[in-house]
């Protein structure tokens, strides 16, 4: 499949629909060496990426239901279950946070090669076979989550859960914008500026 190609077929499938294998060691390293070839500003790397395997996705899946239980008082046992069980949904979870790094270069750009980074690891997994699916949700938010992680919550910021696997079963795909939706022409102001 040549490259254009394969961003024309590129789509996110949903965890729960993900199953064994994940990303052997070379794709996963294929993976993640093309999920670094970003536009990043200034060569700073503001990013990082933990690698959460079934160990680390049961340990995560704890604290979340811990958090969730204690905030959401009316939670029942299969909701707490659930989110228990949420990081564990595929063979692979990757976790991409932002790290800001101080100096001249903004820190939406900053933000944005983390974008394009779980652009790249998508795209990267489409490519060699697998699935995935980058999501956020209220355990990216949380600064006792991004602490656990071992990161600042003062600062640092988990800009995407990706997970990674082989789909279960051929997914069909959604529906895209219409271009003439989304895309103008601009060839100057409508008005003049004073």
């Amino acid at each position: 499949m040549d490259a254009l190609d394969l961003l024309l077929k590129r789509r996110s499938v949903p965890a729960r629909n993900m199953v064994e294998p994940g990303p052997d060691a070379a794709a996963l390293e294929r993976i993640l060496r093309a999920g670094t070839r970003v536009p990043d500003h200034g060569k700073l790397a503001p990013w990082r990426i933990q690698l959460l395997r079934k160990d680390g996705q049961r340990r995560l899946g704890e604290a979340m239901a811990e958090i969730f239980a204690r905030e959401t008082p009316d939670a029942t046992e299969a909701l707490i279950e659930a989110m228990r069980q949420k990081p564990a949904l595929a063979p692979l979870l990757l976790v991409v946070t932002h790290k800001p790094q101080p100096g001249k270069i903004p820190e939406l750009e900053q933000i944005l090669s983390g974008g394009a980074l779980c652009q790249n690891i998508l795209v990267a997994a489409h490519a060699q076979g697998y699935c995935a699916s980058w999501i956020t949700g209220w355990p990216a938010y949380h600064p006792q989550i991004v602490e656990l992680l071992g990161h600042n919550p003062a600062t640092d910021k988990i800009i995407g859960f990706i997970y990674l696997g082989t789909p279960s079963e051929p997914m069909e795909d959604r529906p895209r914008p219409a271009l003439s939706d989304v895309v103008t022409e601009w060839s100057g102001p409508l008005v003049q500026v004073a």
